[in-house]
């Protein structure tokens, strides 16, 4: 997936954007209200024939693909609800929420490229869509139009070419991947090796947004609503937003294509990937319950499994209940306190997450492993850019800021550079409106 700003727009492509996301919108509720309708009278569900009909005929200002885009993720809202719920997941509710925007979506063969130029169509008798074509861009591609809270994005999704070699012999080397809040995840194969990618940046930059999204909801909360400077609160708060969900998403990506390097780097062949969704449900206590509500363990396993399956190693996902809380050693239950595990009946130490990866082995590959001897330690990736002396000019350039893994456990902690919440009278709120 490429994203493609699209701050610069006229107001006229932005006026027909947002025409067309209301548009989408409304397909998207006549389906939901088809379904509803069935759902209440018993009757037989809806499919894609069903939302079809309802949605043809010029009933909605949009391109004929585009409407069944909206209808396609609708219809697969629907089926991912109904599976959760099957799984015991019962508070997951059907889609049931008004909607005033959805995202514009085409298909690869709705899409015209010219030699500069991206052209959508918006449907019969109305302006299409006219974007500067990327030099990266050299075929057509399934693309849609997203509203990232300050302003619209263009997401490509782009076929990737398979460079990666044909898989050798088997050599039976597997390894097990324990998914935890306070670090991202520790690996642990079968053959001795172990990593641990700290996960306390992430937490940071949470914890950073969640007191800055405070201070601007005080500021609010005394402003008169729609307000000049209820508004310009409520930019700054979703600027502060997307750059939060940046640096998140940047740094997971890197642990995970760190985890993903480490098992092709030992000849890994199958990956097990604990699902933490019964931890996440426990309730303890209202300042640890908002941490586990932002943990996003689902995206890390979304993009184990991608990453995974570009280099050619198995994933698959189990649960992985109880594993950290016995001791691999002798077996004894234990609720361990802190990171550390100390078996209180045989004396055996180690790390927990260590502990929970290796009693994973013998429940997805029936194979009792060793705790392993060496552990390595690395964080994900600089929260912040580093600067560097410039002889040429006196002020220091940005400079990546050299290797980002952390190879030692004695290196300086990383700061978090704040970010400042302008008030509603500062110059600095007036340049965010």
């Amino acid at each position: 997936m490429r994203i493609v700003s699209l701050k610069k727009l006229s107001k006229r492509q932005c006026a027909l954007i947002r025409e067309g996301q209301s548009e989408a919108a409304g397909a998207w509720m006549a389906c939901r209200d088809l379904h509803r309708k069935a759902r209440e009278e018993n009757g037989p569900w809806p499919g894609r024939d069903a939302y079809h009909r309802i949605t043809k005929g010029g009933r909605f200002s949009l391109h004929s693909q585009s409407i069944q885009q909206v209808f396609r993720a609708f219809d697969a809202a629907v089926a991912a609800a109904r599976e959760n719920r099957r799984n015991g997941r019962k508070e997951i509710r059907y889609p049931y929420k008004d909607k005033r925007f959805f995202p514009l979506m085409w298909p690869a063969q709705a899409m015209a490229l010219e030699e500069k130029r991206i052209v959508l169509p918006m449907g019969r008798g109305r302006s299409s869509l006219v974007f500067r074509r990327p030099a990266w861009l050299t075929e057509k591609c399934a693309c849609k139009v997203v509203w990232n809270g300050v302003y619209n994005e263009l997401h490509i999704s782009l076929k990737e070419t398979d460079s990666a070699s044909e898989r050798k012999e088997a050599t039976e080397r597997h390894a097990t991947v324990d998914l935890a809040q306070i670090h991202q995840a520790a690996v642990v194969t079968n053959t001795g090796e172990a990593l641990v990618i700290s996960g306390r940046g992430i937490r940071s930059l949470k914890r950073l947004h969640s007191k800055q999204l405070g201070k601007i909801q005080k500021k609010r909360s005394r402003c008169r609503k729609g307000s000049r400077r209820w508004r310009k609160l409520g930019r700054t708060r979703a600027k502060l937003t997307l750059c939060a969900n940046r640096r998140i998403r940047d740094l997971r990506h890197k642990g995970t294509r760190r985890i993903v390097n480490f098992c092709k780097d030992h000849g890994i062949e199958a990956v097990f990937i604990g699902n933490p969704d019964a931890v996440r449900r426990n309730r303890c206590g209202r300042r640890h319950n908002q941490r586990m509500s932002q943990w996003e363990y689902g995206k890390d396993i979304d993009y184990l499994q991608q990453k995974s399956e570009k280099d050619r190693i198995e994933c698959f996902i189990g649960d992985e209940r109880g594993t950290s809380s016995r001791c691999p050693a002798c077996g004894h239950r234990h609720k361990p306190k802190g990171r550390y595990w100390r078996c209180p009946k045989c004396g055996f130490q180690g790390h927990r997450d260590v502990v929970g990866g290796v009693n994973m082995h013998p429940l997805a590959f029936n194979q009792v492993v060793a705790f392993p001897e060496r552990i390595t330690y690395l964080r994900p990736g600089l929260l912040r850019v580093r600067r560097s002396s410039s002889p040429d000019t006196g002020r220091p350039p940005l400079t990546s800021g050299g290797s980002c893994l952390a190879k030692s456990r004695n290196q300086a902690p990383q700061r978090i550079r704040p970010l400042r919440v302008p008030s509603g009278n500062s110059p600095q709120a007036a340049s965010h409106g």
